[in-house]
C-alpha cells in the first residue's frame, strides 16, 4: 500500500512541487494551505506523515504540531524558510522529526521522508528480538520503545534511532556523522546543529523522568552514553 502524506503549505507553489514529488516516488498526496486544514485533515485521512511549513499564516507549523502533539505520534517533518538555529530546535524540540530549509531539493525531502517513514515503522525482523539496556534505560527496537527506570519515554523515530546507535557501542565515543549514519539515509547531508537538536531533545525528554547523566559531550569529539542512573 502507498503512503499517505499531507502537505501543509500556504504557497500553492511549494505545495505542488512537493506532491509532485512525493506522488512520483509511488505516495500519496493531500494537500493543504493553512494550519487548520492541516489539523482536520489529520484527523479525516489518518495520513502516515505530515510535511508542515513552520511559517503558515493565522496558525503556524509549530503551533500545529504542539496540538498535534497532545494526541498523536504522527511523523512529521517541518519546512521553513528560514534557517535559524531557534527554529530548527523549537521544532525538533515540539516533536518534529526532521527540518528542511527553503529552497529545497526534491529528491532530498523524498528521501527524508522515506527515512521517517522506515523508522516509525520498521520492516519486523522475526529472527531478531534484541533489547537494548544501559543502567535503567531499555530500548525495544521490535516495538519501537524506550523507557528509563519503568517509565516510558516519547521519542521521534529519529531520536529512537540515534539513542539506539549509543546503546549498541555503550562504550564509544561517537561523533556526529555516525550518530546521523544511524538515522538517516546515505547521502543526505545533516547540519552540525541539527544533531546538536536532536541530542539537545534526547537529554530533555530522558531527563524529564529522571536520568540526567543520559548522554556526555566529549569535546572535540562527539558524544558518549552516560551512566543513565546505572
Amino acid at each position: 500500500m502507498p503512503h499517505h502524506i499531507l502537505v501543509a503549505d500556504d504557497d500553492p507553489h511549494i505545495r505542488e512541487i512537493i506532491c509532485f514529488a512525493l506522488e512520483k516516488a509511488g505516495m500519496k498526496t493531500l494537500a493543504v494551505q493553512d494550519g487548520a486544514a492541516a489539523l482536520q485533515a489529520i484527523e479525516r485521512h489518518a495520513p502516515d506523515l505530515v510535511v508542515l511549513d513552520i511559517g503558515m499564516p493565522e496558525m503556524d507549523g509549530l503551533e500545529v504540531c504542539r496540538r498535534l502533539r497532545h494526541t498523536s505520534d504522527l511523523p512529521v517533518l517541518f519546512l521553513s524558510a528560514r534557517d535559524e538555529e531557534i527554529d530548527r530546535v523549537l521544532g525538533l524540540e515540539m516533536g518534529g522529526d526532521d527540518y528542511v530549509t527553503k529552497p529545497f531539493s526534491p529528491r532530498e525531502l523524498v528521501a527524508r521522508v522515506n527515512v521517517i517513514l522506515r523508522r516509525a515503522r520498521p520492516t519486523p525482523e522475526p529472527a531478531d528480538d534484541r533489547q537494548f539496556s544501559h543502567g535503567r534505560l531499555l530500548l525495544v527496537p521490535a516495538s519501537h520503545t524506550a523507557s528509563f527506570d519503568g517509565k516510558p519515554l516519547a521519542l521521534t523515530s529519529i531520536e529512537f534511532a540515534i539513542l539506539k546507535g549509543f546503546l549498541a557501542r555503550p562504550a564509544h565515543v561517537l561523533g556526529r556523522d555516525m550518530l546521523m549514519a544511524n538515522a538517516y539515509a546515505a547521502n543526505i547531508h545533516v547540519a552540525d546543529r541539527t544533531v546538536d537538536s536532536h541530542i539537545r531533545n534526547i537529554r530533555a525528554k530522558l531527563a524529564a523522568v529522571g536520568c540526567v547523566d543520559a548522554i556526555e559531550t566529549v569535546h572535540g569529539v562527539g558524544f558518549r552514553l552516560g551512566g543513565c542512573g546505572a
